[in-house]
């Protein structure tokens, strides 16, 4: 099994966002970064039966913040739709910092962050066809 690690980057709005990925088997090692890169949170989640629709595929998470950081809800987000979509047990690492980031910037983080994951989803499926 591959397990080398994968990069994903993606600006818009002048806000780089990158990420690691490393395949541990079935399970997912994720680092995110942007800015100042650091670790702010982790997150664990692992995938379950939703609990609306048990046929349905969810994901549960649990995550550690360091006092004053903001990313715990980026780890938690991130990876309980990696585990939920992709199957495996995920570990998700971030640290997303710029100074004086307004309330739009902010907005702009999380829509590069959705859409390096919707990234990572689509390249791992395909991945997974291919295997």
């Amino acid at each position: 099994m591959e397990m080398n690690p994968r990069l994903y980057r993606l600006e818009e709005g002048g806000l780089l966002v990158e990420a690691m990925l490393q395949r541990l088997g079935e399970d997912l090692l994720v680092s995110i970064w942007g800015g100042a890169a650091h670790i702010g949170a982790v997150a664990m989640a692992q995938p379950r039966p939703s609990i609306a629709d048990p046929s349905r595929r969810s994901a549960t998470a649990s995550v550690f913040c360091y006092i004053g950081h903001k990313e715990d809800e980026v780890v938690k987000e991130v990876s309980e739709r990696l585990a939920a979509e992709l199957g495996g047990r995920v570990v998700v690492a971030a640290g997303l910092h710029w100074d004086r980031l307004d309330p739009s910037g902010i907005e702009q983080v999380m829509r590069n962050v959705r859409a390096l994951v919707r990234d990572i989803v689509v390249h791992e499926r395909n991945r997974s066809v291919h295997e």
